[in-house]
């Protein structure tokens, strides 16, 4: 199955502590460029999360976004500085003692000093929490990965359209060309005729222009070529692997052999066909830029 490099998916996990959804988009790009934002509180997980990404992505740019809601209550805790406490209490006292004045000091005026309390975050499991992300980041990326394939299925079916009709183009070059020395020989018999009257004409001269003619015009190996192409697209269509850039090259390829046979023939009908001939190439080429 081929993959579209467009694609978005996404995922919501969630339990009676906390919250994580995940949401991924892309668009074309020669190699995989993966963005990911996501709160500070887990970006330790970053690296984690890239690498298991690219277990389903290839080839692409992909912007992926992560939030994260704790409903916890108890994930801050209050921490007690004793002994800073102790050296504000003792630095109090000193002063009460030299200037002869009532130490007034109380717990709630103590406990308001810097440092003496603060808020602490308690440690985190991270064990269990990458489960959780783990698990938020592999339900989206399979969304993904379907959304992807779904429309590659699109591209796939697109393709061989525009393959079998290069085919319909590729049978009415090769069922004309053999005409094209039919004609020239009769027309370079009438002229010779022209010139010379009733001079008996020398046949074998004039198989031998014929067949000089024939070898410039000759484009059987052209159409032998760009058959071997598409039917090698067509195969490569159904493989598993990461196939855009082979498809680009095969394109090139047989866009090249479309080029020669416009460059041998003169014929109007025959040049008509290569031009819609590399039309069609051109079209297959700019889907192949959406697979993966």
């Amino acid at each position: 199955m081929i993959k579209s490099m467009t694609g978005f998916g996404r995922s919501e996990v969630s339990n009676e502590d906390r919250k994580i959804t995940v949401e991924m988009k892309s668009v074309n790009h020669r190699y995989c460029d993966i963005s990911i934002k996501l709160p500070k509180k887990l970006s330790f997980f970053e690296a984690g999360i890239r690498n298991l990404l690219k277990q389903y992505i290839g080839r692409g740019k992909v912007d992926v976004y992560i939030t994260y809601e704790d409903y916890t209550d108890n994930n801050v805790c209050v921490k007690y500085n004793s002994d800073l406490a102790h050296e504000y209490y003792e630095s109090l006292q000193l002063i009460s003692d030299e200037f002869d004045i009532e130490n007034d000091i109380r717990v709630s005026t103590l406990s308001r000093y810097p440092e003496v309390l603060t808020l602490e975050e308690q440690s985190i499991d991270e064990e269990s929490l990458w489960k959780f992300v783990e698990k938020a980041v592999n339900d989206a990326a399979v969304a993904f990965v379907q959304a992807r394939i779904a429309e590659g299925e699109n591209l796939k079916t697109d393709i061989i359209s525009k393959l079998n009709g290069m085919l319909e183009l590729v049978d009415f070059i090769e069922d004309k060309a053999p005409l094209i020395l039919s004609e020239y020989r009769n027309k370079l018999l009438a002229k010779v005729t022209e010139l010379l009257g009733d001079t008996k004409v020398d046949e074998s001269i004039l198989l031998t222009e014929v067949t000089v003619y024939a070898d410039k015009i000759c484009v059987d190996e052209e159409t032998v070529r760009i058959r071997s192409h598409i039917d090698n697209m067509i195969n490569t269509l159904n493989d598993n692997d990461s196939i855009g850039r082979k498809l680009d090259f095969i394109a090139q390829e047989m866009n090249r052999e479309a080029n020669t046979i416009l460059s041998k023939v003169s014929d109007i009908e025959i040049s008509k066909k290569a031009i819609d001939l590399k039309t069609e190439i051109e079209k297959v080429r700019e889907q192949i830029q959406n697979i993966e």
